[in-house]
C-alpha cells in the first residue's frame, strides 16, 4: 500500500491515540474532539484491513497489528522532530556568532566597546570564549577569534587588528610609591610578572635601567591576574596598552614614569580558513575591524598618567 498524503492526519491521529491508549487524551494533545480522534483511527483502519485497536468499556488497547504500526509510527514522528530541531537550531544559529579571544582583551577592549554593537546589530547573538588555550575552529566551533602573536596560525586566515605597547603601573598604595621618581626607582619595587614573552627585562633594558637581578616577587599565568595583583598594591606590573584603560578610568592604578615599548606581538582577527563566515560573523568582522581608531569607551587624555611632579628628580 503506496502511504499517501490523505492519511497523514490518520496516522498522526492514531500515534497520539497509540502513545496515550486513550482517544480523549489525544484529542486535548492534538486540539481536536474524541470523536475525531476515533473517526481518523477509523478512517485508517478502513484504509489498512485491519483492527488497530480493541474498544472496550474501559477504554482502548491496541492489537498486535497496531502495535507494530505504533512502533513505526513513534519512530517516523522520532525522526521528524530530530530533523525538524535541528532545521530550527540551523536557523536560529544564523544570529549566533561564537567569538574566542584572550580573557584580558573581552573585559578590558572588547566588552566596554559591546554597547556600539549591540546598537547597530541588534539581532547579532555573541558567544565569548575566554579559555587559555587554543581553541579548535572545527565544526560547531568558535566564528571569529582575536589572537595575540605574529599573525600565522596553521588553518586559519588572519587581518591585523591593531599592534600594542608595554609601560609599567602601579596602585598608588605600593609600598614606596611616592618614591618613584623615574625609571630606575621602579627597580626597587617589588615586581609583577605574567608568562608573556615580552616582561620586565625588556622594559628595563629599553628604559636604560641595569641591575644584576630584579625582584619578580609574583607571576601570574595570564596579565589579568597581573594587573589585579598590582591593584591590590602588591607591586608594579608591565602592562600592555590595550588591556589596562578600564583600570586607569576608575582609578586603581597610574603609569609609571619610563618608556613605552612596542610589543613584539599584534593583535588579530582571526576565521577558519576551510569555511566562510556567515554574514552575522561577517558583520561582527566588519566592525571589530573598525574598533582600533575609535577613542576607547570612558576614557580621558589624562587618566592613567601619572602627575608631571613625580617623573622629575628633586
Amino acid at each position: 500500500m503506496t502511504l499517501r498524503t490523505d492519511l497523514l492526519p490518520a496516522l498522526a491521529a492514531f500515534e497520539s491515540a497509540a502513545r496515550h491508549q486513550n482517544f480523549a487524551h489525544a484529542a486535548e494533545e492534538l486540539h481536536l474532539t474524541a470523536s475525531a480522534v476515533s473517526h481518523h483511527v477509523r478512517k485508517l483502519e478502513g484504509r489498512l484491513g485491519i483492527v488497530l485497536f480493541q474498544r472496550h468499556a474501559r477504554g482502548v488497547s491496541l492489537t498486535a497489528e497496531g502495535r507494530q504500526l505504533a512502533d513505526a509510527a513513534s519512530n517516523a514522528m522520532a525522526d521528524m522532530d530530530s530533523v525538524l530541531g535541528a532545521l530550527h537550531r540551523s536557523r536560529a544559529d544564523d544570529d549566533v556568532v561564537r567569538v574566542t579571544t584572550l580573557h584580558s582583551l573581552a573585559y578590558a577592549w572588547l566588552l566596554p566597546r559591546l554597547p556600539r554593537f549591540a546598537a547597530t546589530h541588534p539581532r547579532v547573538r555573541l558567544h565569548v570564549d575566554t579559555e587559555h588555550s587554543l581553541t579548535r575552529f572545527d565544526e560547531g566551533g568558535p566564528d571569529v577569534g582575536i589572537r595575540y602573536g605574529q599573525g600565522h596560525w596553521p588553518g586559519l586566515s588572519a587581518q591585523p587588528l591593531m599592534e600594542d605597547a608595554l609601560f609599567p603601573v602601579a596602585s598608588a598604595k605600593l609600598d614606596g610609591f611616592e618614591q618613584v621618581r623615574e625609571a630606575a626607582d621602579i627597580a626597587k619595587l617589588p615586581l609583577v610578572a605574567d608568562l608573556s614573552r615580552q616582561g620586565w627585562q625588556d622594559w628595563f633594558r629599553a628604559a636604560g635601567v641595569r641591575a644584576p637581578r630584579f625582584n619578580e616577587r609574583y607571576s601570574f599565568s595570564d596579565s589579568t591576574g597581573a594587573l589585579m595583583a598590582a591593584v591590590q598594591g602588591l607591586g608594579a606590573a608591565l602592562a600592555r596598552d590595550k588591556i589596562v584603560t578600564p583600570y586607569f578610568a576608575d582609578g586603581r592604578l597610574v603609569r609609571l614614569p619610563g618608556p613605552t615599548v612596542p610589543t613584539r606581538f599584534s593583535y588579530f582577527v582571526v576565521v577558519p580558513s576551510h569555511r566562510k563566515p556567515r554574514p552575522a560573523a561577517r558583520a561582527f568582522i566588519e566592525w571589530l575591524l573598525t574598533q582600533p581608531g575609535q577613542p576607547d569607551p570612558g576614557a580621558t587624555p589624562t587618566q592613567g598618567v601619572a602627575p608631571s611632579r613625580r617623573k622629575v628628580r628633586q
